[in-house]
């Protein structure tokens, strides 16, 4: 198949996205995609109030969310077309979404009042996250499969993360949105870091990845957003020490661990520096010392010390694979700290590192559109909707 539309679905956690990509040369060895529609709706300020992602409010929104989004970037696809229909599977689709009936009787309604759209495969996230806010996504591809006849590729959400580099600035409606990935030469490693997850994984080829080393414990951003608790600063926090660890500096009174910057691994541990922090907290509090300049330099002192063994294990892990360059991705590669003392690192090391753009580290379909994409452009595989489901620990 050369002519292609795809529509991909992300809800791993507590962003609701979805995207519509176009593509006229598939089968060729220089396929070209072009984004025609890239939503997302967030759910933060809705979780802010429990101080983290609450799973069975996630859930609730993707399936408020879903319907509505699919409306528009249908519009914006120009794939929108209104038509009286007569749904014969509407007792399947309510089977299958029969915890999310509010989202099975808006999308029947839908459907019965468009043409069926020129779709041809549905790219859905299925883990790993969150299982209750997994399986909305899911079980709303099945549904869309069985009402228009189109096929599914699942998508591994870490895989999305790393594809999400190929991904050019200005993507909308440009012909070939995509790098050209034949201008790869691999191994290369990635190091993905969010809220959920911290790990180094090699990268052998697109859709051959092997993870090396992850976290013990606490992901990169999970370790923030509860650092940042500790000193006060709402969900999500990870954002709101850095903002205050620019005004911070080297202080005698504030010293944190480096956890397992010294081992002969790859794995990463930061639940004790999370709670050698609460004791340093708790301890400059009790001396009356807790000030708004105290403040920025534990943030300042935590911000290096999580990133000198994010760049410590990085670093010593590409010299042992010979990895010809860096991928940072996940939510985490917003943090611009982290990001400059790694582009320092890598141009005295004499490697490349690459990025993705802004708007596209945190969740969101268009990576899940690209991942899936190269999945199918290299194996041609699709599932039934009845062997599809959610894998909330699901591996690379």
């Amino acid at each position: 198949m050369g002519h292609m539309n795809i529509l991909a679905i992300e809800t791993s956690c507590d962003e609701t996205a979805l995207s519509v990509i176009h593509t006229e040369t598939f089968d060729t060895e220089n396929p070209n995609f072009s984004v025609l529609s890239d939503l997302v709706i967030s759910q933060i300020e809705i979780h802010a109030k429990y101080g983290g992602v609450f799973p069975a409010m996630a859930k609730r929104e993707h399936a408020k969310n879903l319907t509505p989004l699919l409306v528009q970037a249908l519009q914006e696809s120009k794939l929108y077309q209104e038509s009286t229909n007569v749904i014969n599977d509407a007792d399947q689709l309510k089977e299958i979404l029969e915890r999310e009936p509010e989202l099975s009787s808006e999308l029947i309604k839908l459907v019965s009042k468009i043409k069926k759209p020129a779709i041809d495969m549905i790219m859905v996230t299925h883990g790993p996250g969150l299982a209750p806010a997994l399986w909305v996504g899911v079980n709303f591809a099945r549904a869309l499969s069985i009402l228009w006849d189109i096929p599914i590729v699942p998508v591994n959400h870490m895989e999305g993360h790393i594809t999400s580099i190929l991904l050019k600035e200005n993507y909308i409606n440009e012909k070939n949105a995509l790098l050209n990935i034949h201008s790869f030469t691999f191994p290369y490693l990635s190091l993905l870091i969010s809220g959920g997850h911290t790990q180094l994984v090699l990268v052998k080829n697109w859709g051959d990845y092997q993870i090396i080393g992850e976290s013990i414990d606490d992901a990169v951003g999970e370790a923030f957003d509860k650092v940042a608790r500790m000193l006060g600063f709402s969900y999500p926090g990870g954002p709101k020490i850095s903002q205050v660890a620019i005004h911070g500096k080297k202080n005698d009174l504030v010293q944190l661990p480096r956890p397992m910057i010294y081992t002969k691994d790859y794995r990463f541990s930061f639940s004790g520096l999370k709670t050698a922090a609460r004791y340093l907290i708790k301890e400059l509090e009790e001396k009356n010392l807790l000030n708004a300049h105290m403040i920025s330099d534990i943030a300042y002192e935590f911000e290096h010390a999580v990133t000198d063994v994010l760049i410590k294990k990085t670093i010593l892990a590409m010299q042992e694979y010979s990895a010809q360059g860096l991928i940072i991705a996940g939510g985490v590669s917003a943090n611009n700290f982290i990001i400059e003392a790694f582009t320092k690192e890598l141009d005295e090391y004499g490697s490349k590192l690459y990025l993705p753009e802004k708007k596209l580290c945190g969740d969101n379909s268009l990576m899940i559109a690209t991942a899936g994409f190269i999945q199918y452009w290299k194996n041609k595989k699709t599932i039934n909707q009845s062997e599809l489901s959610a894998i909330g620990n699901l591996r690379l």
